[in-house]
């Protein structure tokens, strides 16, 4: 008697033992289409490129699954032992928790019937009832959420009222303790429909037992002892509401990277630029500051030094632009002439327009020193300018940063 209770421990104990894981864009300033590089230098321009990363999607087989369900089943138990009894069938419902990617908890309700072999006074054959309930603990040994199958093994405890009856018709009631352990597996069809089935070893109490024989009166007693069946159970879970989806990962915060930006597109990146802001079109040193700018369209009048109208217009977007910049350097304004006339003419002349450009930008609010300087015709764009296309493009305005 001593080893069975032993016995029934130990199973109890081992099957519960399982235990369980980076825009594009410039902010530059736009000076009008009159305003380009001299042939001193290029024209140059950058654009930063912003990194769109695709939004990384959660892993395909990471478990999210924490429902409730329900499972019906019906089961099978076969008696052995000091049981007397036969095969028998009956059936149940479990309440059930997902704990996570290994564990379940339930709560079972069953009845099970079968036949006894119980003698008295010469008659054999009765009925035995079992109503009762279990709480189980289950462990997957995989489960996730691309794999349909999944083993587990199941540890129960619980209790049952035995209501038996002799051939005869004597019997009684009694109540008595429930160990279960054993191997099961579940196959999901749908998300909320899976098979499941499994196979359990059994131990249950059972107390004295006394039959008396109406004929003779002799009195039979069966002493405390613990009956060892095996019960197969098969049904399907239900789980209760949707099933939990991966979701995708938010997408990493853009890397700001100034080396791949030059906000004021004078080829200089934002990282080397000491000079951020130059005027557009303007050609620049190696850290991004001014150097020299051409002001094309500053016309004047016929063999004058008034500044047309549009002319005054674009000295207007200059002026603005050289306010707002931080180079603050000294600025020599230049004057340039076609080669019509002499060169003691042309001198003469854009000496007076020079002069005319910094009285105009100094009126602006420029605060920049400003030195008018006269070229004349010595430093020609297109030579020999034969046509006004040509002699247009020597007629030229020149900003030129001087030094430190």
């Amino acid at each position: 008697m001593f080893k069975k209770y032993l016995c029934a421990f130990a199973l109890t104990s081992l099957a519960t033992s399982g235990v369980q894981a980076a825009e594009q864009g410039q902010d530059t300033y736009a000076a009008p289409e009159s305003v380009a590089t001299s042939d001193m230098g290029t024209d140059a321009a950058a654009a930063a490129e912003s990194t769109d990363v695709a939004a990384a999607p959660a892993t395909s087989n990471e478990w999210l699954d924490d429902r409730f369900y329900l499972a019906p089943f019906g089961t099978f138990m076969q008696p052995g032992g000091d049981r007397k009894a036969f095969g028998g069938w009956g059936g149940g419902l479990a309440i059930g928790k997902i704990l996570n990617q290994y564990f379940n908890v339930e709560l079972r309700g069953f009845w099970l019937g079968y036949g006894n072999n119980i003698p008295q006074g010469g008659a054999i054959g009765g009925n035995t009832d079992l109503t009762g309930g279990t709480a189980d603990l289950q462990y997957h040994f995989m489960r996730s959420a691309d794999n349909p199958f999944s083993p587990y093994i199941v540890a129960a405890l619980g209790g049952v009222n035995e209501s038996w009856r002799t051939g005869q018709g004597q019997g009684r009631a009694t109540s008595q303790f429930l160990f279960q352990t054993g191997l099961g597996a579940t196959y999901e069809l749908a998300d909320n429909f899976l098979l499941r089935g499994d196979v359990r070893y059994q131990l249950q109490t059972a107390p004295n037992r006394t039959l008396t024989n109406p004929v003779t009166g002799d009195v039979r007693q069966w002493g405390p002892d613990v009956y060892n069946d095996l019960v197969v159970n098969a049904g399907f879970v239900i789980p209760l509401g949707e099933k939990p989806q991966a979701i995708a990962a938010a997408a990493p915060a853009p890397v700001d990277d100034c080396s791949t930006r030059d906000s004021d597109g004078d080829g200089v990146n934002d990282c080397d630029d000491k000079c951020p802001g130059t005027m557009k079109g303007a050609k620049v040193d190696e850290y991004g500051c001014l150097v020299r700018i051409e002001l094309r369209g500053v016309n004047f009048h016929y063999d004058s030094a008034e500044l047309t109208e549009s002319a005054k217009a674009i000295l207007d977007d200059v002026s603005a632009g050289l306010i707002a910049s931080d180079e603050k350097k000294d600025i020599e304004v230049q004057g340039h002439t076609s080669t019509e006339g002499t060169d003691q003419y042309n001198m003469r002349l854009s000496q007076r327009r020079a002069a005319s450009v910094v009285d105009y930008l100094k009126a602006k609010g420029v605060t920049n020193n400003l030195y008018p300087k006269g070229y004349g015709e010595s430093y020609p764009k297109v030579s020999p300018d034969k046509t006004e296309a040509e002699r247009a493009v020597n007629r030229r305005v020149e900003l030129v940063w001087m030094g430190d």
